[in-house]
């Protein structure tokens, strides 16, 4: 899924050359967890609303460059990569930079959240399975063979919970051969932690993601 449709251009970048005062003036008028920073269009990184309230107002951004984050995602990385980075940065605007350094625009955590309302591990109708291996004997590629092997149509799967005894994972699969799909699975050593029907699962996957993008929404 490209998302290279998504990048915007809406909030002009500071330079270091502004100050805070200016960078406290658009937070006052926007809910951005960030402002940006560049110098000759390359991407230098970015100051928090937090540091931006707390420093001195009228220090410039090169007097306080120690204090920007250089958390940024490049044009060709996937919706998930995307959302992983924002969600590890806890912010809501997202800068794209190419392999030169030089800044493209930024991402919107919004819009990359509708990308995953979109994806069929939530909006296909199905089934959403937990299930469980030990780490050491665990292989994806099994899991997705016997579920397909079996009838099973795989929408969608992640990796919920790992230790160095046990790995569960949060699977979205077709309710047609459910049945099969689970006897399948146990015969080959997984253990079933959960089955859930469709409905109430999607929606309590789809509160939680909302949260996400609430929590992140800063």
């Amino acid at each position: 899924m490209d998302c290279t449709n998504f990048i915007i251009n809406d909030h002009k970048p500071f330079d270091l050359s502004d100050k805070l005062i200016d960078v406290r003036n658009t937070l006052s008028h926007c809910s951005l967890s960030h402002v940006l920073v560049t110098r000759e269009d390359h991407f230098l990184g970015a100051l928090s609303e937090t540091d931006a309230l707390c420093l001195n107002p009228n220090t410039t951004l090169g007097e306080v460059q120690y204090a920007l984050s250089p958390f940024f995602v490049r044009p060709q990385n996937s919706w998930f990569e995307i959302l992983e980075t924002f969600a590890q940065h806890q912010t809501n605007i997202m800068p794209v930079v190419d392999q030169q350094g030089l800044y493209l625009g930024y991402y919107e955590l919004y819009d990359i959240m509708h990308l995953f309302h979109s994806t069929p591990f939530l909006s296909a109708e199905g089934i959403v399975l937990i299930v469980g291996r030990k780490t050491s004997d665990y292989s994806l590629a099994e899991l997705t063979q016997i579920l397909e092997s079996n009838g099973g149509q795989l929408f969608g799967a992640f990796v919920s919970a790992r230790d160095k005894d046990i790995t569960e994972v949060t699977l979205k699969v077709s309710s047609e051969t459910i049945t099969i799909c689970l006897e399948a699975l146990r015969r080959y050593g997984f253990d079933i932690i959960s089955v859930h029907e469709k409905d109430s699962t999607l929606n309590q996957l789809k509160e939680r993601s909302e949260y996400l993008d609430k929590y992140l929404n800063i």
